[in-house]
């Protein structure tokens, strides 16, 4: 599967999942280095934003959108930014940004969450912009990649997805 950045095609490793299958299972860190499954998140509806970085433009607004829009939702809803930033850079981020609701993870150590979700940008070693919607089981119920990674995602149509999960 390939995505672009600014009409460049970037290559991705692997297969995003598809809608109405099971979240792979994936390791990453928090803000304290303290490893998280994503597993963990069952029980709640899950939104996981794919980011390349969020020190660029698009990313910052990304997730300030996604934080406001979650301060809306329900407790049962959590929704976490992934991206290859470090833990630290994340949690500066997060202070700057006035960011609560969302929760920053970083993929740096291996590209567990890139590899098994299929968003690994082969040659950047960076993430593709997506977002995925999970259910309280951990299943896949909508699904974004975005074409091109310079560009923000659809917010109305995964909040769409969240609030028929709610």
């Amino acid at each position: 599967m390939n995505v672009t950045f600014k009409g460049t095609p970037l290559a991705l490793t692997g297969t995003m999942p598809a809608v109405g299958s099971p979240a792979p299972e994936a390791m990453v860190v928090d803000n304290g280095m303290a490893p998280v499954k994503l597993s963990a998140f069952r029980g709640q509806v899950t939104v996981l934003l794919s980011v390349p970085s969020l020190d660029t433009p698009v990313c910052d607004v990304e997730a300030r959108t996604f934080n406001e829009a979650a301060v809306k939702l329900s407790d049962a809803v959590r929704v976490a930014v992934i991206s290859m930033d470090l833990p630290f850079a994340q949690a500066r981020w997060c202070g700057a940004a006035g960011v609560k609701r969302v929760q920053t993870l970083s993929d740096h150590r291996d590209a567990a969450f890139g590899t098994a979700y299929g968003l690994l940008i082969r040659d950047w070693r960076l993430l593709a912009r997506a977002v995925l919607v999970l259910d309280r089981a951990g299943i896949v119920r909508y699904t974004e990649l975005v074409p091109e990674i310079a560009q923000e995602p659809n917010y109305a149509a995964a909040l769409a997805a969240v609030q028929k999960l709610v």
